[in-house]
């Protein structure tokens, strides 16, 4: 039986997942639709594979029967996460993925109750953005254990590939999910905007969409979250005006012209565009008293650091860190999750 399965393991992070767990020494066989990608990928790291596309629910469960955890990396999550996790519930195999996509995180909370009747695991975010900002999240809690307010920041994105272009259209819409009073609600885009301190000065964020409203609730019980994203005059202009075109942006002329853009799109960083670049993730909290408390979080790009986490994680499980269900990264691993990898630098601002 075969420990674990990566599904989309010929995608740009796919193939650096897959090359991680070969260094790892992990037990695993690579799938996906396109079968001459995946025997070039198998014949390099001499594992097997398995063509399989997510149409084909049979042929998901006759891939997914013989091992213990499935892994997606195959995006758009919010195409490939049903598919993926349907099959995972039907032959009792752990799901997780490496998703940003809130969307997707509401879709797999859909599942909990399923997977615990069926003693699976559902943890989806193993990579950036969500396992360290869960971890922050988990950490200011325990500085801060009656906080009622949490605030994320997330410096601006330096480097953009073909998967997190399709991400970004995927976030053009006329409103903003944030968490209050523990439910969530939406605010028009544009409404809020704040200040976070990256470690150069305060720098201006707008309010999007994020993962976060729903595991860091999850990670910490705290009621109202944002998150916020680093963005300039012109971006945030650009963004607020993109918001007001969000629903023909979804029609399906629309759909396929952004498609074509993004495969024109390079398929992602090489190392040396990613040498040296930092990705920085501000929370703060705050208690009825008005006391506030704030940590900063700095890491290696996402590129570099996502491949890590999802090793790491997958060891874990395979170790048999486990919570049935749907859980997040720091309610299964722990707050301090975060800083068994190098280059990432935890510090208490305020």
């Amino acid at each position: 039986m075969t420990s674990v399965l990566i599904y989309g393991a010929t995608g740009f992070t796919g193939r650096a997942i897959s090359h991680e767990a070969k260094q790892a020494g992990l037990d695993f066989v690579v799938a996906g639709r396109n079968r001459e990608k995946l025997m070039e990928l198998a014949g390099q790291l001499d594992v097997p594979f398995i063509t399989v596309g997510l149409d084909d629910a049979a042929g998901l469960d006759r891939a997914f029967d013989d091992v213990d955890i499935v892994i997606n990396v195959a995006g758009p999550f919010v195409d490939t996460a049903q598919p993926v996790l349907e099959a995972c519930l039907r032959t009792q195999a752990h799901y997780l993925d490496v998703s940003g996509e809130m969307s997707s995180f509401a879709l797999a909370f859909g599942y909990d109750k399923r997977a615990r009747e069926c003693g699976i695991m559902i943890l989806p975010g193993v990579g950036f953005v969500n396992a360290p900002s869960d971890c922050l999240a988990a950490h200011l809690k325990k500085r801060m254990p009656d906080a009622e307010y949490l605030r994320f920041g997330f410096s601006k994105v330096d480097l953009v590939s073909r998967g997190t272009m399709r991400a970004m259209f995927s976030l053009v819409r006329r409103d903003v999910c944030i968490r209050r009073h523990a439910e969530l609600v939406t605010v028009p885009v544009g409404r809020l905007e704040r200040c976070f301190d990256f470690g150069e000065g305060p720098q201006m964020s707008a309010a999007l969409s994020w993962a976060d409203v729903i595991t860091a609730y999850h990670s910490t019980g705290i009621p109202n979250i944002e998150a916020y994203a680093e963005m300039s005059v012109l971006l945030r202009g650009a963004y607020q005006l993109g918001s007001w075109y969000a629903d023909p942006l979804r029609l399906p002329p629309a759909r396929k012209l952004i498609d074509l853009a993004v495969r024109a799109w390079p398929e992602g960083p090489d190392s040396t565009a990613r040498q040296d670049k930092r990705r920085v993730i501000v929370a703060e909290v705050q208690n009825r008293g008005r006391w506030t408390m704030s940590s900063r979080l700095t890491l290696p790009d996402g590129y570099s650091i996502t491949p890590p986490i999802a090793i790491r994680a997958l060891q874990k499980v395979l170790n048999g860190e486990i919570r049935k269900g749907f859980t997040t990264s720091a309610k299964v691993f722990g707050a301090d999750f975060i800083l068994d990898f190098d280059d990432v630098l935890l510090e208490d601002v305020i």
